[in-house]
């Protein structure tokens, strides 16, 4: 079931890049709302949601653009709450960037758990991933989600020269994310940190709440956490990030120099093989006006009959010379057998016959046509632009061009999900049994 947070609760301090104090407050959202963060310091509070689409920058962290409104590194705060499973909740701050607390996501994790974790009566909407989905860099990062019954992270970190390379593997759930990766904290290395005081960021930063690394000399406040920190706070980075695709994964990741801009690119290319998977979902068959034909309507029209009838319904039409049937394309038809063994695709003449048989539906339903056959005399411009697989659902859209006696002529096309893949113009007689 989906989670929220039970209360509001809150986190005050520093923020890393600005240096600006704000107040961070989580409160509890609806089921199905997702993740929002709120400006409380601008005029009328304006809402981001905490979607791959609104980020804009991933310089040194992820930021959030949506018009002229910011957000500035989020992944500490949205790992926190991938990692403990919180899929809804509102995020206020008054201030453009999260505090950086000791740099690690500990402190959201303990702002959780002060408010507590409530149940929702919704169930969480994971995508499981049936496909490998991978990107490369020029600069060297790979990263690849693999299919797998859980989430897992595999992760090699390197840093310049291939210094401080450490590996590291986990499955992540609410426990393991608490004690093993949240406490890990960000990290720099020191010939990067001039760069960044010009370009004006970190202005909060100190070794209250990140690790320098200069050569083979590690400084910070504390001792550090775990042996392998550096990968573990990559790890913590990329669960933030990933959290921007907006729904929990199942997935194995497995990620060599992952940062922002890589994790970001990742996030993206698994919300293109989301969409696209969804696209292979029909829409609705939602029946406009009185005139919607169900199969035994078309088999009173249609003289055809099992193997042969290619029309389900007919779910629209538009006077007298338009209409659209339909046909749901299953592994159960006859002709997958040897069309193709093991690469099943819906014959191209078959895509044909089935806008031939909704094109004399248009006809034979006339009173003066009843009970006669429609023939085909001849198939013209006739294309098939995308195969046709078992699962899809042929939407059949017919326009009558000519009709004239017993002589019809119609302009057809099949689509799934809106993609045309075949049609042409269609001649055909109507006569007597």
């Amino acid at each position: 079931m989906q989670r929220t947070v039970r209360q509001p609760a809150s986190i005050e301090g520093v923020s890393l890049h600005t240096g600006e104090t704000v107040k961070l407050t989580v409160h509890p959202a609806p089921a199905n709302s997702g993740v929002k963060f709120r400006r409380r310091d601008l005029p009328d509070e304006p809402i981001i949601e905490a979607r791959i689409d609104n980020v804009k920058m991933v310089e040194r962290a992820t930021t959030l653009v949506e018009g002229n409104v910011k957000i500035h590194t989020v992944e500490h705060v949205l790992s926190a709450l991938a990692g403990l499973q919180i899929d809804n909740a509102v995020i206020e701050m008054d201030a453009n960037e999260p505090p950086i607390a000791d740099g690690s996501a500990a402190p959201f994790v303990a702002m959780v758990e002060k408010a507590g974790i409530q149940e929702q009566d919704a169930p969480r909407r994971i995508f499981e991933l049936r496909e490998p989905v991978h990107i490369e860099t020029k600069t060297g990062s790979i990263l690849a989600i693999f299919p797998d019954p859980a989430f897992r992270i595999s992760c090699t970190q390197v840093g310049p020269g291939g210094s401080h390379t450490q590996f590291q593997s986990f499955t992540i759930t609410p426990e393991i994310y608490s004690k093993e990766i949240a406490p890990a904290r960000t990290f720099v290395h020191y010939e990067d940190i001039q760069p960044l005081i010009e370009k004006g960021l970190i202005r909060g930063g100190s070794l209250d709440n990140a690790v320098v690394i200069k050569g083979s000399t590690v400084t910070s406040k504390e001792p550090l956490r775990f042996p392998d920190e550096f990968v573990r706070h990559k790890i913590l980075d990329l669960i933030g990030d990933l959290a921007l695709f907006g729904q929990p994964l199942r997935g194995h990741v497995v990620a060599v120099k992952p940062g922002h801009g890589p994790n970001s690119e990742l996030t993206r290319a698994v919300q293109k093989e989301y969409l696209s998977m969804r696209a292979m979902v029909p829409p609705p068959l939602l029946p406009q006006g009185e005139a919607v034909l169900d199969i035994t309507e078309v088999m009173r029209i249609l003289p055809h009959r099992y193997p042969f009838l290619l029309v389900d319904r007919v779910i629209s039409f538009e006077g007298e010379d338009k209409c659209t049937g339909v046909k749901s394309v299953t592994i159960n038809e006859p002709y997958f057998q040897g069309h193709f063994p093991g690469h099943p695709v819906m014959p191209g003449v078959l895509q044909v016959e089935a806008m031939a048989q909704v094109a004399s539906i248009l006809l034979l339903r006339r009173e003066e046509n009843a009970g006669k056959i429609g023939y085909f005399m001849s198939a013209d411009a006739v294309k098939f632009r995308r195969p046709v697989f078992p699962g899809d659902t042929l939407f059949i859209h017919v326009e009558m061009l000519k009709s004239r006696r017993n002589i019809g002529k119609a302009l057809c096309r099949c689509e799934v999900n809106n993609a045309v893949v075949s049609e042409g113009e269609l001649m055909f007689g109507i006569v007597s049994q």
